[in-house]
């Protein structure tokens, strides 16, 4: 068996019906369980969060402000994923993996929510003084130490998969992009190629590694203030060039609206009648790829993001929680769809083809936006946003994949983690994108497991710090 099939096994093996049933079914039982807060108090997380973007926010020693605590997560989140990997769901998936990932965020903005309410409710103090939580505490101090053994696999998993989903697909992504930009203004990086363990690749993807290695190891050296001041500076910017990208594409091809959204809704369940055709595109495949690449980009049941939320200084659990709802309908409700509608749009009206079946990544969404911006801007637009997407979610994953490891081996050790993860990001950009892809889903499902069971069994906790807060607030929930 090869490298590439042992991944391949992996990835079928995380993302299996049992992690699918616990990814959605968490969330249903817990929307359920608090009246569906996500939808009835959706005003109320808007204006605790979106609300309170510009209202001047300070911390105290080893903590961040709520937004910083905000931008770091959402940087983790807001990454290639939103692009690469949500082409890649619906090439692979057809049109109707887009009905799912909505579908996964849904319930995944109430699953996120309880995730953060508990990191700030069970979190300690490290060596160092920072607020450290995640699922490995509150597994630890909400659960009791009979689960350690949960704890453990969660951070074992969690180090891991930060190699995967927040530094090779990353830094691939980022030379995929920057090719594609000077391949349209006419330059070659195919010229020359290298080989790494059978892998081939481009010097381009060599030299981004090597750069986002330099960059990383300044950032991630600071701490967790460092990397909160540098993601509050660099998620509103490339949020916004990318919105207003994709709108600009879409609005464009507006008349091909209708046909694109029933391709979506049609395609939910069945691919030959979203595209006209047999493609060999089953209902399990459009599932399975859109649930998948949606929690790989909003990270809901993960327990990556309550690590950020942990260092939080808001004090109030519930209240931090909302940052959660925000994310998840910021990360797929928005810029999730934008891609897809972008791409597809581009697909109806002629400007770029897609081989569905196949595979697909940050090259599509290239062309969908060179065919109304033109080949030199829209390949430059979608390399300056993918290289600050990606940089932002490394920045992100090694605090978390830090943060897992030091629970395990302590505060001292994790300098060792830490150098490994920056020259890390110099061998992901020599693996192969699809292993790289597969490696970082296959991880994501496995950490997924020990933290989704935390959730479940905590939910009365959840239930009752909600209904403590809305009491305080005369808003008491409905019995």
């Amino acid at each position: 068996m090869t490298v590439s099939e042992f991944i391949t096994k992996l990835d079928d093996i995380a993302w299996g019906s049992v992690v699918l049933c616990l990814l959605v079914g968490v969330g249903i039982i817990l929307s359920i369980s608090t009246r569906f807060l996500q939808f009835r108090k959706f005003g109320h997380a808007m204006k605790n969060t979106l609300g309170k973007v510009f209202t001047k926010q300070t911390a105290g020693k080893g903590e961040v402000t709520p937004l910083q605590a905000l931008t770091t997560a959402l940087a983790a989140t807001v990454g290639t994923g939103n692009i690469a990997g949500v082409t890649g769901a619906i090439v692979i998936g057809g049109p109707g993996a887009v009905f799912w990932m909505w579908l996964s965020a849904l319930v995944g903005m109430c699953t996120k929510f309880a995730e953060v309410t508990l990191a700030v409710k069970y979190r300690e103090r490290n060596d160092k003084g920072d607020w450290v939580g995640g699922p490995m505490y509150y597994i630890k101090n909400g659960l009791g130490k009979g689960f350690g053994w949960l704890s453990v696999l969660f951070c074992l998993f969690g180090f891991l998969a930060a190699f995967g989903i927040g530094n090779a697909t990353q830094v691939q992504s980022i030379g995929e992009a920057i090719g594609s930009a000077i391949n349209a203004l006419g330059g070659n990086v195919q010229g020359t190629m290298l080989t790494f363990l059978g892998n081939e690749f481009t010097l381009c993807n060599l030299i981004v590694g090597i750069v986002m290695a330099i960059i990383v190891a300044l950032v991630l050296f600071g701490g967790i203030k460092r990397i909160g001041s540098v993601t509050e500076k660099i998620v509103p910017v490339m949020a916004v060039v990318y919105i207003l990208s994709t709108l600009i594409v879409i609005f464009a091809n507006i008349g091909h609206i209708g046909q694109v959204f029933g391709m979506i809704f049609k395609g939910a369940f069945s691919a030959e009648a979203a595209l006209g055709g047999a493609f060999g595109i089953t209902i399990s495949t459009s599932i399975t790829k859109g649930i998948a690449r949606g929690c790989f980009s909003n990270e809901a049941g993960l327990g990556s993001a309550p690590m950020a939320h942990a260092a939080t200084s808001e004090t109030n659990p519930v209240k931090q929680g909302f940052f959660g709802i925000f994310e998840v309908f910021m990360d797929t409700i928005v810029i999730c769809t934008l891609t897809a509608l972008t791409v597809l749009c581009a697909a109806c009206s002629g400007g770029v083809e897609i081989a569905w079946g196949t595979s697909g990544g940050a090259a599509i969404v290239s062309a969908a936006l060179s065919s109304v911006l033109g080949g030199g801007v829209g390949s430059i637009i979608l390399a300056l946003c993918l290289a600050l997407f990606a940089l932002s979610t490394v920045l992100s994953w090694s605090l978390y994949g830090t943060r897992c490891f030091e629970y395990l081996f302590g505060t001292k050790a994790s300098i060792g983690y830490k150098l490994v993860f920056v020259l890390f990001a110099i061998v992901g950009a020599t693996m192969s994108l699809s292993d790289a892809w597969n490696l970082a889903d296959a991880l994501n499902g496995f950490m997924a497991i020990p933290n989704l069971i935390a959730i479940l069994t905590l939910s009365p906790v959840i239930i009752k710090l909600v209904r403590e807060y809305f009491q305080e607030k005369n808003e008491k929930l409905p019995e």
